[in-house]
């Protein structure tokens, strides 16, 4: 998908204030804890996400977040299929206190592509 200078530029700002997760240790950070926040829209959520991941969308994140994780240590994962709206995530939550939110590099099409041959 083709961006908008505007909009990359605000995805690479971010990327600059949040720490990057490889997607292979995605399961194990989940099995120690770790939250995975699928911050893509309902509708692609159900048509596959990680499982045992919790879908709050980016539109509602700022709203509804807190409800959903109201401890502001929980390690959190945002993802979306590739990295510019979970890195946007991550960075909004690191602003709301969340001090260990981090996105997954790649998206739900890395984690994805290594759960092929699993």
């Amino acid at each position: 998908m083709r961006y908008t200078s505007k909009f990359q530029t605000l995805a690479d700002q971010a990327r600059a204030q949040v720490q990057e997760v490889a997607p292979q240790d995605v399961d194990a950070l989940m099995k120690g804890g770790a939250v995975a926040l699928d911050i893509r829209d309902p509708d692609e959520h159900e048509k596959g996400h990680i499982p045992g991941s919790i879908n709050v969308s980016r539109g509602k994140l700022e709203m509804n977040i807190e409800g959903v994780l109201p401890d502001l240590e929980t390690t959190v994962l945002c993802y979306c299929n590739a990295h510019n709206r979970g890195v946007l995530s991550a960075a909004t939550l690191k602003e709301m206190g969340y001090v260990n939110a981090k996105y997954i590099g790649g998206g739900l099409n890395a984690w994805r592509k290594l759960h092929e041959h699993v």
